[in-house]
């Protein structure tokens, strides 16, 4: 393929040129360029509301796109070394379903880790898929779910040799990573796609010292979240192919359920953020790198707190880290990991990523600046100093091994009722329970119900989790396939 000029935006450019026509708008959004609701345009700017604008010849059309967007997608595809890339704009849970809706239907079997976010398992209600657990290696230290296991890989694929798919993190939430090129090797000996939940690994595809990308591994898809490291709109992403792929399928999968109406700020903040990762992204991630680094190093020499990092690699459940992850283990200052995450905003007015059980995580990209690192490591030393204890009342977040009785598409759909939790032990659950962030289900339609998790959704509860998914607001019920 010969090189295309990353230093293009066009999309960006696209809209530069309508916004210069002057163009009276007989068409949606109502609000006419900001002139309907000036409230709008005073909170966002005349910039961003004038480019606020429908699909229409000139800006192409994300449904069936043949200029503008076509070009910004090939742009993208050569700079994350893919064959095709599609633009998203319903963020990349719309990116992961429409990968697993590409390529498994009712009753096919794809074989993926428990410790996947939300979005797969809301693929597998909508298509009908049987998922088939790889139960993942936990750490003892840190109570986290590591990486996919070769062996159990292959253990998955021999009981399971009609599978059609498998699904692997690159990177889970916390950085660690599986071995994508060996699982990679393994589905296309058996005559299986292998897809990649890239939410959290973007900058993959723009360093040398940071593991292997899903392309670069040979994955046949991979959802990448532009908008977490790689500096784009918040639900905007991408969906990335390889040779094995057809383009016009993806499209027509991703149709049934992407809007018809997609947002230009979105498309353009992907265009634009592409530009700026091709032409600087390896600068810029060099920086991240460093940042990361004299934090960790920082924050352990801090004494309790446990910022883990490429320490952890064992070639098989941790084949790699991303180092650019800021992840922290809190248990021995005393404290959940919760409590650390409300502190640091009620107290010193620092917002992280997610807070669980036993760790934090602060997310670090392209934006973060080192005085902004030295305020936060400065608040966790006095965090522990003001607030520390002995920890021993504290509960890790240790991987619970799921009981699987029904698919999650029959579950969701079945006659259920509603019980107290306490009385739910033993039953089989019919919707989704879940800490909001990292949104790994604790428990997924069609998964029996324990004492184990009860107590476990009960302590996060107590310790300030925010757990989502229950129609009951209050998780003091759920509800149960009605058997």
């Amino acid at each position: 393929m010969n090189p295309l000029d990353q230093t293009r935006a066009p999309i960006y450019e696209a809209l530069e040129r309508f916004r210069a026509m002057r163009v009276v708008p007989f068409d949606v959004p109502g609000h006419k360029r900001g002139r309907g609701n000036p409230e709008l345009a005073k909170l966002l700017g005349e910039t961003c509301v004038s480019m606020d604008v429908n699909s229409m010849k000139p800006l192409d059309n994300l449904c069936h796109p043949v200029s503008v967007i076509r070009e910004a997608e090939e742009l993208a595809a050569q700079a994350f070394g893919a064959a095709h890339a599609l633009l998203m704009v319903g963020g990349t849970t719309s990116a992961v379903q429409s990968m697993i809706l590409s390529v498994v239907k009712r009753g096919d079997k794809i074989i993926l880790p428990r410790n996947v976010h939300l979005s797969a398992m809301g693929a597998l209600v909508l298509c009908g898929a049987i998922p088939v657990y790889v139960n993942p290696a936990c750490d003892d230290r840190l109570g986290l779910p590591l990486g996919m296991r070769l062996d159990q890989v292959k253990k998955a694929i021999r009981e399971n040799p009609d599978a059609k798919a498998i699904l692997v993190n690159n990177p889970t939430y916390y950085g660690i990573c599986s071995d994508l090129p060996g699982i990679v090797k393994l589905a296309h000996e058996h005559n299986m796609y292998c897809l990649a939940d890239e939410a959290h690994g973007t900058h993959f595809y723009f360093h040398p010292d940071l593991p292997v990308s899903a392309m670069e591994a040979g994955a046949d898809m991979a959802a990448v979240s532009m908008h977490k490291s790689g500096g784009s709109l918040t639900q905007s992403s991408l969906l990335l192919a390889g040779p094995r792929m057809q383009p016009g399928h993806i499209r027509k999968t991703i149709n049934l359920t992407q809007t018809t109406s997609a947002s230009y700020l979105l498309l353009s903040s992907l265009d634009i953020a592409r530009r700026n990762l091709a032409l600087r992204g390896q600068e810029a991630f060099s920086r991240v790198i460093e940042i990361a680094r004299y934090a960790r190093e920082e924050i352990n020499a801090t004494g309790g707190y446990y910022a883990f990092s490429r320490e952890l690699v064992n070639g098989d459940s941790v084949y790699d880290f991303d180092i650019t992850k800021l992840s922290v283990n809190t248990l021995d200052v005393g404290l959940a990991g919760i409590q650390v995450y409300d502190l640091l905003r009620d107290e010193y007015d620092i917002q992280i990523e997610l807070g669980d059980l036993g760790n934090i995580l602060a997310y670090l990209s392209i934006g973060d600046r080192l005085r902004d690192v030295e305020r936060l490591v400065g608040a966790l030393s006095e965090i522990r100093r003001r607030f520390g204890g002995s920890g021993t009342d504290l509960m890790k977040q240790e991987y619970i091994e799921p009981k699987v009785d029904v698919s999650p598409q029959e579950a969701f759909y079945a006659p259920k009722r509603r019980l107290p939790l306490e009385d739910t032990a033993g039953l089989v659950c019919s919707e989704f329970v879940m800490c909001y962030p990292p949104g790994i289900p604790i428990l997924a339609p069609g998964e029996r119900i324990t004492k184990e998790i009860i107590d476990y959704i009960r302590y996060a509860k107590d310790k300030g989790c925010s757990i989502t998914g229950p129609e009951d607001p209050d998780i003091t019920s759920l509800n149960i396939l009605d058997t």
